[in-house]
């Protein structure tokens, strides 16, 4: 899973997403995003990530600095009890627009409110992780996820490897619907809506409002800082998707929240934009 701006492999990817009443921030979804990749690609190579929100600050990238095993904690968690999938369904005034950059662990990140303008900041990421971006799929994202925030997180081959989990807080355009993106496409060209896609995903939800019963406890170092703990779940619900070479039409993974409360992981549907 990804949208890579040139050739690219990824594999074990591992998506989550959680619904919290912050004492700072109000209601938040927190999303997290962490993959194995590999850059076929001459130069440097970046990913898309849609998110469902109106606006991203850099602030919003939360670090998580000596704790990048946070989103396999949660995995550990839910592996003993992880269901066989049973099925999956389909669904199918503002402030000027404006592209931030900043550095994020070993990322350069653009944030964008329309896409179609990422080309106009280009010249602000270092040449070493300065990608080219066809312009096809920064068309793609501006039709088909015109409400959305996109972050292009730029990288190069050795940045590549020693990545660390993306962990993004935002306000949701719509609370009760948790999303990840998982939208396909590794030539650097649009994502084909129609193509049919192998999966190598730990899909993740959780919500604060779950009972002590609902899912599996996930344990974290005491050590960890307040900040980055405040964001995180006590307790995830998920399944793995990838058994026996499956594959599923492209695009991204949601549920609803009265789902999720009750456990209804048949619920979790695959939409397309």
């Amino acid at each position: 899973m990804c949208v890579a701006s040139s050739a690219a492999a990824f594999s074990g990817t591992v998506l989550y997403c959680g619904r919290q009443r912050h004492p700072e921030h109000g209601l938040i979804h927190v999303v997290g995003y962490q993959n194995t990749v590999a850059n076929l690609a001459d130069g440097p190579n970046a990913m898309f990530l849609h998110l469902p929100t109106r606006r991203l600050a850099p602030e919003q990238f939360v670090p998580v600095g000596r704790d990048g095993d946070v989103l396999r904690r949660m995995v550990d968690a839910v592996t003993a009890s992880e269901a066989e999938p049973d099925g999956i369904d389909w669904m199918g005034a503002e402030a000027e627009p404006i592209v931030r950059v900043f550095e994020h662990d070993v990322y350069t990140v653009l944030l964008a409110d329309d896409p179609t303008l990422i080309p106009t900041a280009l010249h602000r990421v270092p040449w070493k992780r300065r990608p080219r971006i066809e312009p096809e799929l920064l068309a793609f994202y501006a039709e088909h996820f015109p409400d959305h925030a996109v972050a292009l997180c730029c990288f190069d081959n050795a940045d590549a490897r020693r990545a660390k989990p993306l962990l993004v807080r935002y306000s949701p355009n719509d609370p009760d619907r948790l999303t990840v993106p998982a939208l396909d496409s590794h030539t650097g060209g649009a994502p084909d809506l129609d193509a049919v896609v192998p999966v190598d995903h730990w899909v993740l939800f959780s919500s604060d409002e779950a009972g002590d019963g609902w899912g599996t406890a996930v344990e974290y170092p005491r050590r960890m800082r307040h900040t980055l703990r405040g964001l995180l779940p006590d307790r995830v619900m998920g399944r793995y998707y990838g058994d026996g070479g499956q594959a599923l039409v492209n695009g991204d993974f949601g549920i609803g929240h009265r789902e999720l409360l009750a456990g209804q992981l048949d619920r979790i549907e695959r939409r397309r934009p």
